[in-house]
């Protein structure tokens, strides 16, 4: 352990002393929409009230450093990801029995992403960036409920209904940024597993897409 915190210190200290640095805040806004319904989107089922029902609207806000190494960079970061999401779900048990209840969300967690980074265009005042790396997301408070119950038949109850959040996640963030002096703005793709779900006598009947689509706009202070 000790071989490794040393290894682990030489090769920081080696990037700090040889890569340029850049240290900035950045906020941003999270649109989701459920992957799992690429088929219906293709077979023109997906409708608009379909993408208002898979849907969740969230903010992040945080923090980044950029280790720049020419045209390649390194960025860590970390941000506060909240929002909250309230829909109506419908559960089919045996013998076309059914419940339905209200479902909501709020989500709150902390994510580090550290990405690398190539520039296709790097100028004096500007540049277009790529960049891919992997995301790590912590729970810190997240809950959901259900509420307004109701069952037809008797087959299933309240307490039937059980819900899962997961304490963390590995995913993976790729996307485009551009640089204007000291402006930065980011569009990202981020896959990761769903952290938050809803299940019938262990079961999953719902489960809260996590993969977002993510804008941000952020300023470097040095």
């Amino acid at each position: 352990m000790k071989k490794f915190v040393l290894l682990a210190f030489f090769i920081l200290c080696g990037i700090f002393a040889y890569g340029q640095i850049d240290f900035g805040f950045k906020l941003g806004y999270n649109s989701s929409v459920g992957l799992n319904n690429l088929n219906s989107i293709t077979k023109g089922e997906y409708t608009l009230d379909s993408a208002k029902i898979d849907a969740k609207n969230n903010f992040m806000v945080g923090a980044f450093s950029r280790i720049n190494f020419g045209k390649i960079y390194l960025q860590p970061e970390l941000l506060y990801v909240g929002g909250k999401k309230n829909y109506s779900e419908t559960v089919v048990a045996s013998e076309g029995n059914t419940a339905t209840y209200d479902k909501s969300v709020t989500m709150s967690v902390i994510d580090i992403p550290i990405l690398v980074g190539y520039k296709l265009l790097d100028l004096k005042l500007a540049n277009v960036r790529v960049f891919v790396g992997p995301k790590f997301r912590f729970d810190i408070g997240s809950k959901f409920k259900v509420d307004n119950f109701n069952s037809t038949g008797g087959q299933i109850s309240k307490e039937d209904i059980t819900k899962e959040i997961k304490k963390s996640q590995v995913g993976l963030e790729s996307g485009l940024g551009v640089d204007i002096l000291k402006l930065t703005i980011d569009a990202r793709f981020n896959l990761i597993k769903d952290m938050y779900q809803t299940k019938l006598n262990e079961v999953t009947i719902d489960d809260f897409q996590a993969n977002t689509i993510q804008i941000s706009i952020g300023w470097k202070i040095f």
